[in-house]
């Protein structure tokens, strides 16, 4: 049983990484016909193998580093990122991976707790105050949409009576949580774009004076990694998204996880980019006292009936 999972699950962060490659290309083209422009079209049948070929150049340019950084954490966080990105996929139980645990959103929560510390890692082992700026920046705010995210999630696994995902799935057989409270569903899909530093919240590396926010001093293989844990996030929060809010495992569940996923590529070419101190606002005087009143709603419900 123990081999079987790890195939499987091996077989699936195959699948992810694929996926990945075909997202960043998916959003340059989206992008570039938001922006009245081709986007990339030269690399064999319109541009269908430039993720590869970015990779390749990616992980073959030659890896530097800075003189004064602390050699040991500015290597392992890229690592230890892309690998909680990764691991956090076990969570959503698919079918063909034999790990249904009745805890698996408790699981979900560790993982993205843990993302704080590699944000972290990468900014202040670069020893640069543009790293360390745009890390304390994404990590304010990372933990700020956490707590949002961690009651939303408390008041749906108070309707469904379970921690485990699936019986969340199966809980919306007649009726998604979308129709029963599509405030909800709102603060979590824009939660979920602060929580993975997208446009109009990435403050981490926005400003022109953070240069490139956390990974300013990464280059080849540690930035590709970085990038590689950001859209592994993206493709993980849309698919939770569906699971949570749109019916989960159905026929359709494809097309309703394309659908979120081209959400947040149309939020970033539409949308200009907040202040920082409107988000803490947003997430504190906000969204907070909203989901907080939404779980005393539904434990008032869950009581009575």
């Amino acid at each position: 049983m123990g081999v079987y999972f790890l195939m499987s699950y091996l077989l699936s962060v195959v699948g992810v990484l694929v996926g990945v490659a075909f997202l960043t290309l998916f959003e340059r083209k989206l992008l570039g016909y938001i922006q009245l422009r081709k986007g990339p079209n030269k690399v064999w049948l319109g541009g269908f193998f430039q993720p590869f070929s970015d990779a390749m150049k990616l992980f073959t340019k030659e890896q530097t580093y800075p003189y004064m950084s602390n050699y040991l954490p500015y290597f392992i966080s890229p690592v230890v990122s892309l690998s909680i990105s990764l691991l956090v996929w076990v969570s959503l139980s698919w079918g063909f991976i034999s790990m249904n645990s009745n805890l698996m959103v408790l699981f979900f929560l560790c993982c993205i707790s843990m993302g704080v510390y590699t944000l972290m890692g990468s900014g202040w082992s670069s020893n640069s105050k543009y790293s360390l700026l745009g890390a304390l920046r994404a990590v304010a705010q990372t933990i700020s949409y956490e707590v949002s995210l961690a009651l939303i999630l408390l008041s749906f696994i108070l309707l469904s009576s379970s921690f485990s995902l699936f019986q969340m799935v199966v809980s919306q057989s007649y009726l998604w949580f979308l129709f029963i409270s599509p405030v909800l569903a709102l603060l979590w899909l824009v939660s979920c774009l602060a929580e993975t530093n997208r446009t109009p919240f990435d403050f981490a590396e926005g400003e022109s004076e953070l240069v490139s926010g956390y990974n300013t001093e990464y280059s080849s293989g540690g930035f590709a990694l970085i990038m590689l844990s950001e859209y592994t996030s993206i493709l993980f929060m849309s698919a939770l998204f569906v699971m949570m809010f749109m019916g989960g495992l159905s026929l359709f569940f494809l097309v309703k996880f394309l659908f979120i996923v081209f959400i947040f590529v149309w939020v970033r070419g539409t949308l200009p980019r907040m202040r920082y101190d409107k988000l803490m606002h947003l997430s504190w005087k906000s969204f907070l006292p909203v989901s907080l009143n939404y779980l005393m709603f539904f434990s008032g419900y869950v009581l009575l009936f």
